[in-house]
């Protein structure tokens, strides 16, 4: 195979790590071409091209998370990942690491880690590495790496809540709150929410949000009930789709440019928590982006003629 090919071949994996590693289409996609350029430029093959092109993109991936964090520590407002609507990396044999590491309550607890947890946990936890592939993909010793595991594992594991929705279970939750938010049935939506459920947006302060979250089932189905009305007489729409391997939906304006996504996140036969990326610059790789300041202003006076 011509370098070119190995490459593509390995492209989806290489993705993959850097995306939960990082929590941003963009950016990942950027350390996979910063890979390539690298890989392209060695002068030498390296002996297990895998291992190679793993541990340069993983190498990548901490440089940048290393100074997203400074970033994200002046972030306007809840930070939240990249929606990513569809993993490109497959393995039958690690599926279920693979679909719950990229949920977003996955990713969030991962940045509590450290950039060096985060990779090994990655690589490790999620992506079935060799201790001594990770060791060389972060530069430490593989006792430093196992060291490393055990910390990463214990923080994970402390933020999952002890039991999680089945798929099936989340899929009808998820069909039944999307019939009930387009009826705009108060009743409907609140007997599917958990009664301490949590409604956050993610904007940056670059697009309309709630001021702090919404908390409560009562509260929750009341704004969405009397909000999504006026969304859509702004001829607002919305399509489910699975968002980071959660049941969500796309919203998109009357052009069909992309508003915003939501995403629900299910336990005990209750949604826990929604959560929307409103940000703008988070939306770009969904297609051509809606100007939500207009869409906020009609449906502002929607709501005054209403009134």
């Amino acid at each position: 195979m011509s370098k070119v090919e190995e490459f593509e071949e390995l492209r989806p994996l290489l993705f993959s790590i850097a995306y939960r590693m990082l929590g941003s289409v963009s950016e990942a996609e950027d350390a996979v071409q910063e890979t390539w350029l690298r890989y392209d430029g060695s002068v030498t093959r390296p002996t297990s091209t895998k291992a190679f092109l793993s541990a340069t993109v993983t190498r990548i991936s901490i440089d940048v998370l290393r100074s997203a964090r400074v970033r994200r520590e002046e972030y306007v407002g809840p930070w939240f990942p990249e929606p990513l609507l569809t993993d490109p990396y497959q393995d039958p044999a690690r599926s279920a690491e693979l679909a719950d590491s990229v949920s977003m309550a996955a990713l969030l607890l991962l940045e509590r880690l450290s950039p060096l947890e985060r990779s090994v946990f990655v690589l490790r936890e999620v992506f079935g590495f060799g201790f001594d592939e990770v060791a060389t993909a972060v530069g430490r010793s593989e006792a430093a790496c196992r060291q490393l595991q055990v910390r990463a594992r214990r923080h994970m594991r402390a933020g999952r809540p002890r039991f999680e929705a089945d798929r099936e279970e989340r899929e009808q939750l998820a069909a039944r709150f999307f019939e009930a938010l387009r009826e705009g049935d108060v009743g409907g939506l609140r007997d599917l929410l958990a009664a301490d459920v949590s409604m956050v947006g993610d904007g940056g302060g670059k697009a309309p949000q709630l001021a702090r979250a919404v908390i409560g089932a009562e509260n929750v189905a009341r704004l969405l009930a009397a909000v999504f009305p006026l969304m859509a007489r702004a001829d607002v729409t919305f399509k489910p789709y699975e968002i980071n391997g959660r049941p969500g939906a796309v919203f998109r304006d009357r052009d069909g440019k992309v508003l915003h996504t939501m995403v629900l996140e299910a336990l005990g036969g209750r949604i826990q928590a929604i959560r929307s990326v409103i940000n703008p610059d988070k939306l770009g790789h969904l297609g051509p982006v809606a100007d939500a300041w207009a869409v906020d202003r009609e449906v502002k006076a929607h709501q005054r003629t209403k009134q």
